[in-house]
């Protein structure tokens, strides 16, 4: 195993190592929170694929595919899907609002007001995301080091909270970049092939395993139902995902970045759940589905390859992680602490700005940590995280976006029917029951409609301000000053 150490601990000195290298680069607000709106496709599409890619994406797509066989894709195959409707339909536009946060656009196509509930919900999802993500580390850490749940949480989010603090933005996309290549190698080039033969290839498989495991659609039509509306609507509103889009250097690379990044995805939960697939026909009675993938890379790769998977498993858990992160800061700050101060887009120093998101990323980052330990169900916690997220304000964003009668108090409206829909069927129902998210969306979508028609449209000059921002017509943001000329 010591070559495996050798390769996990290389790995993780490099995440630190470019925290610093970024920490260099970061010197404005925009640098840190968006990386300068200035990625290319390559980075772009890398980094995209990157965030939407985690733990619950490789471990959890190869438990899928141990459970229910090559239909266990459709968590992960949703998520790309999610991604691809981003990519070709919305994230030009969203890309040209030079926005921050999710509700910083409500703000402006609203003319306000929308701004503190949707942050706080938005605040809930991303802080649960990070939460989630950062627990995984107790399960990788315990395969390679043997470490206790509470120091293997401390040590994997303690390295994620430096590297994001010190770098923002930057540092979280070149990391990232490197976590792609490494998630490409261990599990596409890797374990994938590996799973594959040592279970005696597809046509052993077949034989061994029932008939189901090799049915399309073998896990259920309302799972894959509830997959899409939780999943690919989700990847439509989520923060984590907005703040990647903002940091395109124009439309063709927001679009086509991220439509190669949606196809990568499409391609992973193939690949995960062909992996769990084969496990299952190497450990037909494991206690858990979810103890796959660390049980095959752990029995059946060589030394040094193993060290490679698993880094390829920390580097999924850790671009989410990092993701999340710094969405939930950039929430906490720009969207509730800012706005409760009466300080929202108040101009001041680019330092100040820089030390100010650093230090609520700091904050956010122990809060993240402390929540993980403390906490035993994170499935029920990223599921109440993701129906108050689509519940809540799937209508209003999109409705911002397409609709142009939606007014503020429509919003508003269906912020507060969906979310307090959510939490009582939830209440009611089971925290992982499918009906709170099918009947919050719908009433947040009624309240939305109905409230809109019945009060006063949007100033016309509030929309054309919002129009202007959708046609690019606004390059910076009031609260983002240029550097003087040196």
């Amino acid at each position: 195993m010591a070559v495996d150490y050798t390769v996990i601990v290389v790995y993780l000195a490099g995440m630190l190592a470019m925290g610093w290298w970024g920490m260099r680069r970061a010197r404005s607000k925009s640098e840190f929170l968006v990386a300068g709106r200035r990625l290319g496709p390559v980075m772009y599409s890398g980094t995209m694929a990157a965030i939407v890619l985690g733990g619950a994406s490789t471990i959890g797509g190869v438990g899928l595919g141990y459970q229910y066989g090559l239909s266990g894709a459709w968590m992960v195959f949703t998520i790309g899907l999610g991604l691809l409707a981003l990519s070709v339909f919305f994230s030009a536009r969203i890309a040209r609002l030079k926005v921050y946060t999710v509700s910083e656009m409500l703000d402006l196509r609203y003319g306000g007001r929308a701004g503190v509930i949707s942050g706080v919900v938005m605040w809930a999802y991303t802080l649960m995301l990070a939460v989630t993500s950062t627990i995984a580390y107790a399960t990788i850490f315990d395969v390679l080091f043997d470490l206790n749940r509470t120091v293997a949480i401390i040590l994997g989010g303690s390295i994620v909270v430096a590297y994001s603090t010190l770098g923002g933005m930057w540092s979280i996309t070149l990391t990232d970049m490197v976590q792609f290549v490494v998630k490409t190698i261990g599990v596409l080039l890797l374990l994938l092939p590996i799973a594959v033969v040592k279970a005696g290839g597809f046509g052993a498989m077949k034989a061994e395993l029932p008939t189901s495991y090799f049915d399309p659609l073998g896990i259920g039509g309302e799972t894959i139902f509830t997959y899409v509306l939780i999943y690919t609507f989700g990847m439509l509103i989520g923060q984590d995902i907005w703040q990647r889009v903002f940091t395109a250097r124009d439309d063709t690379t927001a679009r086509w970045g991220g439509t190669v990044a949606g196809t990568y995805c499409l391609a992973y939960a193939l690949a995960g759940a062909v992996i769990g697939t084969a496990a299952k026909v190497l450990y037909p009675k494991l206690g858990s589905p979810d103890d796959a993938f660390a049980t095959i890379v752990k029995d059946e790769l060589p030394v040094g390859v193993r060290g490679l998977v698993l880094a390829a498993a920390l580097a999924a858990v850790m671009s989410t992680s990092s993701g999340a992160l710094i969405a939930c800061a950039t929430v906490a700050n720009n969207d509730i602490w800012s706005r409760l101060r009466g300080a929202a887009r108040r101009g001041g120093e680019e330092h100040d700005e820089v030390k100010g998101n650093r230090v609520f990323i700091l904050l956010m980052g122990l809060a993240v940590i402390g929540t993980a330990i403390a906490l035993n169900n994170v499935v029920e916690a990223l599921t109440v995280a993701y129906n108050l997220l689509v519940g809540g304000l799937l209508v209003p964003i999109l409705g911002g976006l397409l609709w142009k009668r939606g007014t503020v108090h429509g919003a508003l409206a269906a912020v507060a029917v969906g979310g307090l829909a959510v939490i009582g069927l939830m209440a009611g129902y089971g925290i992982l029951a499918n009906e709170p998210v099918y009947y919050g969306l719908a009433a947040s979508l009624v309240a939305y409609v109905a409230v809109s028609l019945v009060t006063r449209p949007t100033d016309e000059a509030i929309l054309a301000t919002w129009q202007g921002r959708l046609a690019g017509r606004t390059p910076e943001l009031v609260s983002e000053p240029v550097p003087a000329p040196q």
